[in-house]
């Protein structure tokens, strides 16, 4: 099924009130309105017939892997608490960009959200640790990290900053793909201007390599690679199909600086209104749709390589990644000491991979 163009896991930047987002509010002001009167106000007191309604913000288009994902999510929750527990998304955008729906989330206008992780680091610094560069090592090292009870109990200390993790789903690994310059080791990035999410860690760790970070929208991207104003960007495989980037940018070099996961996570005045059985129902949906959508992702990126090979496209794989890895450590380093939430939560994922080494 062909998705609409998206940026795989968007940043926190913020656009300007446009007539979508003006939209955004006129409805996010409605369901403001109309909290109270929507079914029971506890999950204590829920039923079939009377059931508590939780929303959802989701800015991914309907028909996106992680956007079928929360709606299997749904259908599982009402399965399992028999019609007493209904999450209802607002997908497709509908109540604004991801920082708009943070906002909301705080409000309790909404219950909870999908947003990209460094989106959080709003609330909580520590999430800026998921944009670093190279955290994880391998496919296998993220999954078996986000997958540990260290971090299913990092995603469960934030209450206090007025949310929780529910769960993560996978955005892929971001790699650098260009107009026609393969892209081996820091060297090869030296003066080229590379499109970057609007993301601090982004643009300071496409520096460190010499390049010349450009934030831009997304949409505006393909044109500014077929006229040349970027030589490339970073993302992941998809874009290259989905968002038709194939077709303008012939050289997807298999970098793989960033794991960026986006997260489910809802409000802590919502987590609170749960019983402890309701939130052992939520938190097993969440986490059996994450499983579903590591295997639909997997299918994804492998259709969509060889989407791209038809297209022209030349992967390059024999990247020197322990020389990005050196030449980036710099900018992790600068993060950790500047933000001791993220030192914390590097400690956490450095413990989880250690337990997950051992035999």
């Amino acid at each position: 099924m062909t998705q609409r163009p998206v940026e795989p896991s968007r940043g926190a930047g913020s656009p300007g009130l446009g007539r979508r987002s003006f939209g955004a509010l006129v409805l996010a002001s409605a369901l403001a309105g109309c909290a109270p009167a929507s079914g029971a106000r506890t999950s204590a007191g829920a039923t079939r017939e009377n059931p508590l309604v939780l929303r959802l913000a989701n800015n991914l288009s309907e028909d996106h892997v992680t956007s079928r994902a929360l709606a299997s999510f749904a259908e599982d929750v009402e399965k399992r608490s028999d019609g007493r527990l209904l999450v209802r998304i607002y997908g497709n955008g509908q109540l604004g960009a991801e920082p708009d729906v943070l906002g909301q989330l705080n409000r309790g206008i909404v219950d909870m959200t999908r947003v990209s992780a460094p989106g959080l680091a709003t609330y909580d610094p520590g999430y800026h640790t998921f944009g670093l560069p190279y955290v994880f090592g391998s496919e296998e090292e993220y999954y078996a990290v986000m997958d540990s009870p260290e971090m299913a109990e990092y995603f469960r200390s934030t209450a206090d900053a007025g949310f929780l993790g529910l769960t993560y789903y996978s955005s892929g690994a971001r790699s650098f793909y260009t107009r026609n310059t393969p892209v081996r080791t820091p060297e090869d990035l030296r003066g080229l201007k590379i499109r970057v999410q609007d993301m601090r860690s982004q643009t300071d760790f496409v520096g460190e390599l010499g390049a010349a970070p450009v934030v831009m929208a997304f949409g505006d991207t393909y044109t500014s690679l077929q006229t040349g104003l970027l030589d490339g960007a970073e993302s992941n495989e998809t874009v290259l199909t989905q968002s038709a980037h194939g077709e303008v940018a012939h050289v997807f070099s298999a970098t793989e600086h960033t794991r960026i996961p986006d997260m489910l996570v809802i409000s802590t005045d919502t987590w609170q209104r749960l019983s402890s059985s309701d939130r052992e129902l939520l938190t097993a949906a969440a986490r059996a749709s994450t499983e579903r959508q590591k295997a639909a992702w997997a299918r994804t990126i492998d259709q969509s390589i060889t989407g791209a090979r038809e297209m022209g496209v030349e992967f390059v794989t024999d990247v020197d990644t322990h020389a990005f890895r050196t030449a980036t450590r710099p900018v992790v380093d600068r993060y950790a000491a500047k933000y001791p939430e993220v030192a914390d939560l590097l400690s956490v994922i450095e413990s989880a991979r250690n337990r997950g080494a051992a035999p």
